[in-house]
């Protein structure tokens, strides 16, 4: 097991504890103890992720569906596959207003993964989901050696394409029919952003 994960067991037992933070964020491993907040989370926000989400089953939405998802990130983290986080605001640590992940991590000479990220809507254009993407990519950067973490963002969802801009990652180009979202195949902005910190 990497020392990354053994970091995140450790850090599991509690709301309370942070795996790591930024100025506004505490970054919450995954755990099946945080089923119930998550549910919640989901819930409050289904209307507003619905255009940029994949169709999800009725049960991703309940505290047994998000048990069974958390369960599944932690078997990811302790192989190093993927490093998935629930967001809060360390003043309200009961609350999940958030997610960020580094997802299929791939070693030998590639490096890199893909980042994923989800706001509560009522947080959006305060500059969360940009500190979160730049919080995160640094602890990858940091943490797992990661030489690129890419994203992959809808040309309409604007937000979403300033938030990474400003967390530092650069469009290389567009995939055509990239992901099935909501029921449609959607073109998709890859942008990048690289561990510049390697070649000093």
């Amino acid at each position: 097991m990497c020392l990354a994960c053994n970091d995140i067991g450790r850090e599991r037992v509690g709301m309370r504890r942070f795996v790591f933070r930024s100025p506004r964020l505490g970054f919450l491993a995954c755990d099946p103890a945080l089923a119930a907040p998550a549910a919640a989370f989901y819930r409050r926000n289904r209307k507003a992720f619905a255009p940029f989400d994949p169709i999800q089953p009725e049960e991703f939405f309940t505290p047994e569906g998000q048990e069974e998802r958390l369960t599944w990130d932690l078997e990811q983290a302790e192989a190093g596959r993927s490093f998935r986080f629930l967001l809060v605001q360390p003043r309200h640590p009961g609350k999940i207003i958030g997610l960020a992940g580094l997802n299929e991590i791939v070693r030998g000479a590639f490096q890199s993964c893909f980042i994923s990220y989800k706001l509560d809507h009522t947080l959006w254009g305060q500059g969360y989901g940009a500190e979160a993407i730049a919080a995160l990519t640094e602890w990858g950067f940091r943490n797992l050696g990661l030489h690129r973490v890419e994203a992959n963002i809808m040309p309409r969802n604007l937000p979403s394409r300033r938030a990474a801009a400003k967390a530092g990652f650069e469009e290389e180009g567009l995939a055509r029919r990239y992901l099935k979202i909501n029921g449609v195949w959607e073109d998709h902005i890859h942008m990048v952003r690289r561990n510049d910190e390697e070649d000093l």
